[in-house]
């Protein structure tokens, strides 16, 4: 389960101008007769993911995709050996893994996943032993992988899936509504996005996951089903994203 999602407030945004603005007083913690006070530091890391203090993720996306890029350089000296089929298990293992975690804290941010895009590219080169002059878009389509993007709604929609039917964590639960239940409509499937004055509060989990759950066919929300919930969206994201 994604440990990561983020609930943001609504009405404001992490900017260093904002951040420069807030009282010193503020920002220490007293426990006791102690004052803790906070550590200047560009970025932490959390369980593997980098946050700066303006959460624009840049530095996460930077290292992921660095981490990356050394693998497909290690597993190119070796593809002549491999074939096509075990380089293809060893990018899922190292490459699309990497791609995959915790990726949903990425969600509305198109621009700052464009490093992670040149990574699935070139490990579809990799594996289909492409050449860089070559289009993308057909190898992307012979190994059935998703955009990043889609990736990403991917993860939303299975988290939302899973607490639809009852099988999240009961703090992923609290971060969404129904409209059945605050419009006192029965039957209804789909979930309330609150507004919004910024895009960066559009990136919380209370927004980026019911706008992607409410995006889907009604059809895939009346399945109980994870296992085939998971092959009816990657179906219908596949169709979105190479318009087949």
């Amino acid at each position: 389960m994604e440990f990561s999602i983020i609930s943001m407030p609504t009405t404001s945004r992490r900017t260093s101008t904002h951040l420069g603005k807030v009282p010193e007083s503020e920002l220490s913690l007293t426990v006791g007769s102690a004052t803790v006070q906070p550590v200047v530091s560009v970025s932490v890391r959390d369980l593997g993911v980098q946050l700066d203090a303006e959460l624009s993720m840049k530095d996460h996306v930077s290292k992921v995709a660095s981490s990356c890029f050394y693998q497909l350089r290690r597993l190119r000296q070796i593809r002549r050996l491999d074939g096509l089929e075990v380089t293809a298990k060893l990018v899922s293992a190292f490459i699309l893994s990497r791609l995959d975690y915790c990726n949903s804290m990425l969600a509305r941010l198109p621009r700052c996943t464009e490093p992670l895009q040149r990574v699935l590219h070139a490990a579809a080169r990799l594996v289909l032993n492409h050449r860089l002059h070559e289009h993308i878009t057909p190898a992307l389509q012979q190994l059935h992988w998703l955009p990043i993007d889609y990736r990403i709604t991917y993860k939303l929609c299975l988290i939302m899936h899973l607490v639809h039917t009852s099988r999240a964590p009961q703090y992923l639960s609290d971060c969404v509504q129904t409209v059945a239940r605050s419009s006192r409509r029965p039957g209804l499937r789909s979930y309330v996005k609150p507004r919004c004055r910024t895009k960066f509060g559009e990136r919380g989990f209370c927004y980026a996951g019911p706008a992607a759950w409410n995006s889907l066919p009604h059809h895939l929300h009346q399945i109980n089903d994870t296992g085939l919930f998971k092959r009816r969206l990657k179906t219908e994201l596949f169709r979105r994203a190479y318009h087949c």
